[in-house]
């Protein structure tokens, strides 16, 4: 009989840890609090590591069907204007790295991983449900829903986001901590933009307290905008979505070159939903194995280590995470928690590192004065060097093969 793993979460990293119990034969149910699987529009990076994931679950063809791959990631200064560095993607990082580096709407990330799920596994989608309690204990956990029914597995896997209320019963209410980052985000058709701001690339901007990164998405139909400003951030934080002050941007930004006010005037101008506010929360890198599984229940992606997202591996790590949890479900010689416990301690020092590096990275990106003019000279004389990270995208998602 099979084994039944319960997911709390209908996100990325919920359908990433379904479709992988899936193929590692167990029952799934997934529980998601919303109406209706939807992502709010974004953009997502993707690297090799991730990529490869993909791939090994069958999903190269549906990445290739809405994904844009760049041919280049280049970082500019945003007061100046002037190219720093230049790391080679498209053949490439295929070339170093086994799988390309890809560029997607989160919605359409979403949409592949629930396609997958509904198509290839019998898991069973409960909407309108979510899991707002568990007892592990017996052999058995059961949670309790927010409809008042009590389920039985043999499993709990936590992917309910940075407000993870399995997280809050698991390690305790500790909320997640507040950055001092403010994400301004927005999508434009690139047919409405001139030739001049079409992109076919990534490119980073750098500043001082701020930074700029624009990217194709949609097999290159949409661009995708983010701006990420010092700021306060607003009172309700769980509301996470905000309509954004644009007056407050558009503050941030003076000092700035021509050619970056052009790229986020064109979001007014082009047509389109417009900005979007995001405050930035994350948590201190994990600390051990313990605060991703304990007995019966795991923790994956932003419920389990939430980072920010100067790495461009958030959603990454949650799909690293689910295949992780593949390999550690499919060992049927083992107890339940022991393979739980396998999945935490091969999983928790690759993601403790990236959290880590994520929040370096933005301290560099965001730096003034003399530590802004030393990163400006290390990418203009290093260049590739600086920018490219072997030990995230050779990594197999594993902490024994990737530190």
């Amino acid at each position: 009989m099979k084994k039944q793993v319960l997911v709390a979460g209908g996100g990325i990293g919920g359908l990433a840890a379904a479709l992988g119990a899936s193929r590692a034969g167990w029952d799934v149910r997934l529980y998601e609090r919303a109406a209706a699987f939807s992502e709010v529009g974004a953009g997502v990076q993707i690297g090799p590591n991730v990529v490869r994931r993909l791939q090994a679950w069958g999903l190269q063809q549906p990445l290739q069907a809405v994904a844009a791959f760049p041919s280049r990631l280049q970082v500019r200064n945003a007061v100046s204007g002037k190219e720093l560095a230049v790391l080679p993607l498209g053949p490439t990082a295929v070339q170093r790295y086994g799988a390309a580096y890809a560029t997607i709407h989160r919605a359409d990330l979403h949409g592949l991983l629930l396609a997958a799920v509904t198509k290839y596994t019998d898991t069973q989608l409960n909407l309108e449900h979510a899991i707002d309690g568990f007892v592990d204990g017996d052999g058995v956990v059961t949670v309790r829903t927010s409809r008042g029914k009590e389920v039985e597995g043999d499993a709990l896997i936590g992917a309910d986001g940075l407000w993870s209320r399995t997280r809050n019963q698991l390690l305790g209410a500790v909320p997640p901590r507040v950055t001092g980052h403010l994400a301004y985000r927005a999508l434009v058709p690139q047919h409405a933009l001139p030739d001049a701001l079409r992109t076919g690339q990534v490119t980073a901007w750098l500043g001082p307290r701020l930074h700029a990164v624009q990217y194709p998405v949609r097999r290159g139909e949409l661009q995708n905008i983010v701006v990420i400003v010092q700021g306060p951030a607003p009172q309700d934080l769980e509301s996470w979505d905000h309509a954004a002050n644009v007056a407050g941007l558009d503050h941030a930004l003076q000092g700035t070159c021509t050619a970056l006010q052009d790229v986020v005037r064109s979001v007014s101008t082009a047509g389109g939903p417009g900005w979007r506010l995001w405050p930035l929360c994350d948590r201190p890198p994990v600390q051990h194995a313990g605060e991703m599984a304990q007995g019966l229940v795991g923790l994956l992606g932003d419920a389990a280590h939430p980072m920010r997202p100067y790495l461009a591996q958030g959603a990454g790590m949650a799909i690293e995470d689910a295949a992780e949890l593949q390999r550690a479900l499919a060992m049927h010689d083992l107890d339940v928690p022991l393979r739980l416990t396998r999945y935490a301690l091969n999983r928790w020092q690759r993601n403790a590192r990236v959290q880590a590096r994520s929040t370096r990275n933005g301290r560099i990106f965001h730096a003034t004065g003399p530590m802004r003019w030393g990163r400006d000279l290390s990418l203009r004389l290093l260049g590739e060097r600086v920018l490219d990270v072997p030990w995230l995208y050779r990594g197999d998602g594993s902490s024994a093969s990737s530190l």
